[in-house]
């Protein structure tokens, strides 16, 4: 039982989620790392129920405003399964066959992400709490999805942050299955989710690539630090009279490639480090242009490059 400071339980009756440290007056008991455990007011009055961690900043992470309710597989399998009827409501299900199925706390399981790739899930355990059932969450979204296949990508620094190592691989099903044809918006493309950013693709970006798409009729785009293309894919099914795209890292050039061989126009790419040096942007192009940039992640200076014409 985790015993709050006088006036400190104020967030958690606004529903926050998170207990910090100094948050904290007593811990009775020795809960291990991951444990399910009782927040109680200072006058003692029960809560919520939480997962314990105790390297953490943020000691326990709310699994149920409840204190009554039991945290047990039956109550991750209510929540999974719950969160995946949301997703197949959603207008964007019409469109793709890749989303988030579980965003951590927005779907009540503090610490998961999952997000699927067509037959594919990729998960990411990042808290004590979700790393402590990792075995029935695996499980349940083997079952309630149907995928072929679950890989895992622990990989986190986050993860540091709560005493747990970083772990990747397949966790469940095809071992075969690291790149993943996906469709959206009618576009074709392939994520990698072994060796991608994140979980393997930017999904959040689904709306943005679309808009992009739309307003590329007859334009010159420059696509800076690219990734695997997916504005430029967008920009090229719009219209797009020619893409130049950006990207450093070699090997997120590879599913690049077999996206625009995939689409139902037939464009060529090359290398651009010679192709920039014969291609020339005219003031007048350069002023009807769109050009999308954004910061990377960590800095990084372009040293591959293709170019994308219909």
């Amino acid at each position: 039982m985790i015993v709050l400071k006088r006036g400190r339980e104020k967030s958690l009756r606004r529903r926050h989620p998170w207990i910090f440290s100094g948050a904290i007056e007593k811990v009775e008991g020795n809960p291990a790392s991951g444990d399910t455990v009782e927040l109680r007011s200072a006058d003692g009055q029960a809560l919520a129920l939480a997962a314990w961690s105790p390297q953490s900043q943020i000691r326990a992470r709310v699994w149920s405003f409840d204190p009554a309710e039991r945290i047990d597989a039956a109550f991750l399998r209510a929540r999974v399964e719950r969160a995946a009827a949301l997703r197949s409501a959603l207008p964007a299900s019409r469109h793709t066959n890749a989303m988030r199925l579980v965003h951590g706390e927005s779907d009540g399981l503090p610490g998961l992400v999952v997000d699927r790739y067509a037959d594919v899930l990729v998960a990411q355990f990042l808290a004590a709490g979700a790393e402590r059932w990792r075995e029935p969450v695996l499980d349940v979204l083997a079952e309630s999805t149907g995928c072929e296949a679950i890989y895992e990508r622990s990989d986190a620094e986050v993860r540091m942050l709560e005493g747990l190592a970083p772990r990747s691989g397949f966790a469940r099903g095809n071992r075969d299955a690291r790149r993943c044809p996906i469709i959206e918006y009618g576009l074709n493309f392939r994520v990698d989710v072994e060796a991608g950013q994140k979980t393997g693709f930017f999904l959040d970006q689904r709306e943005n690539r679309q808009r992009v798409r739309a307003l590329a009729a007859g334009c010159d785009v420059l696509d800076c630090f690219a990734y695997t293309g997916g504005f430029s894919i967008a920009a090229l099914a719009g219209g797009a009279r020619r893409v130049l795209a950006l990207e450093s890292s070699a090997p997120a050039l590879e599913p690049r490639e077999w996206s625009l061989h995939r689409q139902t126009y037939s464009p060529t790419c090359g290398n651009c480090a010679t192709a920039a040096r014969r291609t020339t942007w005219s003031s007048s192009t350069r002023r009807s242009s769109r050009r999308r940039l954004h910061r990377p992640t960590t800095p990084r200076v372009p040293t591959k490059t293709s170019i994308c014409s219909r």
